[in-house]
C-alpha cells in the first residue's frame, strides 16, 4: 500500500493522529480532510477551509437569532476549498509534488 485515504467521521476523527503517526512510520501517505493533520505529518489535505464553514454556521446562527425558522432556512454546502501539502512528509516518502500543484495549494510546508 502507498497511500491511504483518512475518513472524517467520528470515530477516526478521535484517533486521526494515530492514524497520521502509523502511516509515517509505516512510509504509507496520509490523504486528510483536516489541515491540521499535515501539520502533524500527514502528506497532504483536501478539503473545506474550516474557518469559512463556521464563519457560514455564524451567519445561520444569526438568522435563526433574529427570527428565521429553521426550515425555511436553505441548506448549505461548503464553498471553499484547501489544499495544504507537507514537503518534509513528501521527502521522507520519497515523493515528487509537481510544481503546477504546488502553485495549487493553498499552503505548503516545509
Amino acid at each position: 500500500m502507498d497511500a491511504i485515504s483518512v475518513v472524517e467521521d467520528a470515530v477516526i476523527h478521535a484517533s486521526a493522529l494515530s492514524v497520521v503517526d502509523v502511516a509515517l512510520k509505516n512510509r504509507v501517505a496520509a490523504l486528510v480532510g483536516l489541515s491540521r493533520l499535515v501539520t502533524a505529518g500527514a502528506f497532504m489535505s483536501y478539503g473545506p477551509n474550516r474557518a469559512d464553514l463556521w464563519r457560514q454556521a455564524a451567519l445561520t446562527t444569526n438568522r435563526i437569532l433574529h427570527g428565521a425558522t429553521p426550515a425555511d432556512l436553505p441548506i448549505e454546502q461548503p464553498t471553499k476549498f484547501e489544499i495544504v501539502v507537507n514537503l518534509k512528509t513528501a521527502k521522507a516518502l520519497g515523493l515528487t509534488i509537481s510544481q503546477s500543484m504546488l502553485l495549487r495549494a493553498d499552503q505548503v510546508l516545509h
